[in-house]
């Protein structure tokens, strides 16, 4: 006897099981786009939009006014706030109108009792609802400095070479990160290892959101690996840290007294040419009272390798301040989670077996070659959700 095999499509499927529930023809889209309805409601009620709209309005009369940069540091604090509520009450109230057009879309087939739109309708309500997870996700990134630009330092630990690859290893892995996001990535500092890798590396990564995104990884990161540089196949484990901070806009107001610097010239130590090479124009700065050091050697000028080096010590000396203002809430994520701040965050294991785990949020995948080639976005978001319910 043969048997007849009958291939059903997602459509014919959805219309059997709409059958057999008794269901009408969108009472499962229905219901879906109620759902999405009513978690959008409870979470425009906690960000009270129309408060922000209010608030949005009297700034723009405040901001156009005649006397506005009379007091620039008023003027700044204005303009970041009404930059900042923008990009909120923008994204949320085009999330509102996509979802009243599902909705009238749907009502649409509905009364046409047209089941040949319904593939449509799936297809604007999966659209529906990435754009609410993704708003959602964007409320954790409300900080301060959440949306600025980033700097972004690897320090190899202790192992020597070992170390200096994992170095190496981890400033491929945020260059690839930055790229998947669209993001610019540009080396600012190099020191290199004796025979490979590096013992420090500094990076600007340019785009919005990177700091927010990129905070998430400060810590120490573990690897445990077979040596690619041991003879007998021994394995091995290194550690490097990540430190991460915030690009800061030139006017905002951190004093910097010349008598607290002392100022270094020296040679580069990597590539960029003859000129680079061979003559001191890499700079590095030292602020005396907080033994804060920064170093930039990606310019052919002395000059302009200074006046990075100079916002890269004002972006770190605005981070310590942040710290101070925001150590009751590190202290009580890092005693929740029985971690230090600056301590092991991550292990990336290679051997005997294949597994990322981030220790702070318990999040863990076998995909150490995705890892590795920058998709490290499942432990930043797991990061940001955590810390965002201990805020």
């Amino acid at each position: 006897m043969k048997w007849r095999v009958k291939y059903f499509t997602y459509s014919s499927v959805s219309g059997l099981l709409k059958i057999w529930y008794n269901l009408d023809m969108f009472d499962i889209e229905k219901n879906q786009l109620a759902e999405i309805r009513d978690r959008l409601t409870h979470l425009f009620a906690g960000l009270d939009l129309d408060a922000k709209e209010k608030r949005l309005e009297e700034l723009s009369v405040l901001t156009t006014a005649q006397d506005l940069w009379n007091s620039p540091e008023k003027a700044r604090t204005l303009l970041q706030e009404q930059d900042s509520l923008k990009r909120v009450t923008t994204e949320a109230r085009s999330l509102e109108k996509l979802l009243t057009e599902t909705e009238e879309f749907l009502q649409l087939a509905d009364s046409e009792k047209d089941e040949s739109m319904s593939e449509d309708i799936r297809a604007e309500i999966a659209k529906l609802q990435s754009g609410y997870d993704e708003f959602e996700f964007h409320q954790t990134l409300n900080g301060e400095t959440d949306h600025n630009n980033a700097y972004l330092t690897i320090h190899s630990g202790a192992g020597g070479t070992e170390a200096c690859d994992w170095c190496a290893m981890l400033k491929r892995l945020y260059e690839r990160w930055a790229e998947r996001h669209g993001m610019k990535c540009k080396v600012q500092d190099v020191l290199e290892g004796e025979e490979a890798g590096y013992k420090s590396v500094t990076l600007h990564i340019a785009g919005e959101y990177a700091y927010g995104y990129l905070k998430c990884e400060i810590g120490v990161h573990r690897l445990v690996r077979i040596s690619p540089f041991d003879a007998n196949q021994r394995r091995q484990t290194s550690f490097a840290s990540v430190d991460v901070t915030p690009e800061v806009d030139d006017d905002i107001d951190i004093t910097i007294e010349e008598k607290d610097l002392r100022i270094d010239t020296y040679r580069s130590s990597g590539a960029g040419g003859q000129h680079v090479n061979k003559t001191e124009s890499a700079i590095r700065i030292t602020h005396i009272p907080t033994g804060v050091v920064v170093s930039c050697q990606n310019e052919r000028s002395q000059f302009k390798n200074k006046a990075e080096a100079m916002k890269m010590l004002k972006a770190k000396l605005y981070q310590l301040e942040m710290n101070e203002r925001l150590s009751k809430q590190n202290t009580a994520y890092a005693n929740k989670q029985k971690i230090e701040w600056g301590s092991q965050i991550r292990s990336y294991v290679l051997h005997p077996y294949n597994m990322v785990k981030d220790l702070r949020t318990d999040t863990e995948t076998s995909n150490t070659g995705a890892v590795l080639d920058g998709e490290i976005d499942l432990f930043i978001e797991a990061y940001l959700r955590a810390t965002a319910t201990l805020s």
